[in-house]
């Protein structure tokens, strides 16, 4: 009797193996949809988690700003300011992610150049940005932004010229920001073309102060879509500048 019963046991077992691996199937494929599900709704809060905003390069802020202390003519350098307004140039740009668009910018403080007013006229001037000191958030994207995005390997440099004279006779020396729309050309990633941005113009003290957010098409200067793994960068975006001019 003993004998039969084992037998019948084990003949049970055999007969709820297979049913018993389907159920371990369905459970492991269960487990894997919600595992994948979850990695695709929290994978772009992770992204945005781990890769920040960025560094822009704000407008001015004229809160407490002084009169003019100095007549407008002469040869202005760019100076590097102090906070809140200092020098810096930079980029701003969406990264579009699944199902959301996040706007992300960089920027530096290597800025050079000079500007000549003569007669109270904007005559000549020239501003160059160092694009290898370009920093956002994170030192992986700003090796992207540099090496696939801007390829500052071969062109470092992006400048703004100016091509044409402004009358700057209206602009208040009372510590007030007025605009200015100053023709130029300007070059990104060896690419040039004419733009006419307007400025918001600050005179203050012994500065004057210039910042603008220029609008651009990335492709019309040969910056092309860059392989990034988390997202594609817009074709528009801006160039965001902020330069502290000192004689």
């Amino acid at each position: 009797m003993q004998g039969n019963d084992s037998k019948k046991s084990s003949g049970a077992s055999r007969a709820e193996s297979p049913l018993i691996k389907f159920r371990t199937l369905i459970i492991v494929i269960f487990v894997i949809l919600i595992v994948g599900l979850a990695s695709i709704a929290v994978g772009p809060v992770v992204y945005q988690l781990i890769m920040g905003p960025g560094v822009k390069t704000e407008g001015i802020q004229a809160d407490g700003a002084a009169p003019a202390s100095t007549d407008m003519n002469g040869t202005w350098d760019v100076a590097p300011g102090s906070i809140p307004n200092t020098t810096s140039a930079g980029f701003t740009f969406a990264e579009i992610l699944p199902g959301e668009e996040k706007i992300t910018s960089g920027s530096t403080t290597g800025v050079t150049g000079e500007v000549v007013i003569e007669d109270n006229s904007l005559i000549s001037g020239l501003i160059t940005v160092n694009m290898t000191h370009i920093t956002t958030d994170q030192e992986k994207r700003d090796i992207n932004v540099r090496t696939k995005l801007f390829h500052t390997d071969q062109y470092p440099e992006a400048t703004f010229e100016v091509t044409d004279s402004v009358d700057l006779s209206a602009l208040p020396d009372t510590g007030s920001i007025a605009q200015v729309v100053i023709p130029g050309e300007l070059t990104i990633h060896g690419e040039t073309k004419a733009v006419e941005p307007t400025f918001d113009v600050l005179r203050t003290g012994d500065q004057v102060i210039v910042a603008s957010d220029i609008e651009i098409n990335r492709l019309d200067f040969g910056v092309e879509t860059p392989e990034f793994i988390a997202a594609k960068i817009n074709e528009t975006g801006e160039i965001n500048v902020r330069i502290v001019l000192e004689k």
